[in-house]
């Protein structure tokens, strides 16, 4: 696993764990020789993320929108700033770049991005890990709506390993070492057939 994408909040969360995981993840990557991709931001645990990995000897590519990019938020020291047209394109060219998947914790965009890349992996339009690093349980509730999901059928039990949760940055690299990709959906597949 050579360059991993991180999802994360562009402010601080008001626990300092927050930031501690988020610097311990960049130092853990660049320990490790993997590239972080990140959406480009110089500030919250984005910003403390990348700087972190760049502080330990590692490589960050950042790719952030044009809008984003004129509000003076883009992280300008980074190996690699990747100025894209759209949000929808930033996504895509994250996602291309990228080996696997980890959030940490953020509000509606992280939460968004982790939904769509989840889903993509659901259709089988990849086969890439995804993980969470669930600092102070932020993730629980999510947790317990897949689990939910799971119990009222919408949710297929094949899929219940699409993501996996972890406490420290070792621990999810460990569990991505020994990833098996979900099954291909049949209904996708009897669906291509008629």
């Amino acid at each position: 696993m050579k360059k991993i994408c991180v999802f994360c909040g562009s402010s601080s969360g008001v626990r300092p764990e927050y930031l501690e995981m988020a610097r311990e993840l960049g130092k853990t990557f660049a320990m490790n020789g993997i590239t972080l991709v990140y959406g480009g931001a110089k500030i919250g645990l984005m910003g403390a993320m990348a700087d972190s990995c760049l502080a330990h000897g590692g490589k960050v590519i950042g790719v952030i929108p044009q809008v984003i990019m004129q509000k003076e938020v883009a992280h300008t020291g980074l190996t690699d700033l990747q100025v894209v047209d759209s949000m929808h394109t930033r996504k895509a060219r994250m996602a291309e770049l990228a080996d696997a998947f980890i959030a940490l914790p953020g509000g509606f965009g992280t939460f968004e991005e982790l939904c769509e890349i989840v889903t993509w992996a659901q259709l089988g339009l990849h086969q890439k890990p995804i993980g969470i690093l669930d600092v102070n349980e932020f993730y629980k509730p999510l947790k317990e709506l897949i689990e939910s999901g799971m119990r009222e059928g919408f949710i297929r039990d094949e899929y219940k390993d699409l993501v996996v949760f972890a406490q420290s940055p070792e621990e999810i690299l460990n569990k991505f070492a020994n990833y098996v990709p979900a099954p291909t959906p049949q209904w996708l597949k009897s669906t291509a057939q008629t």
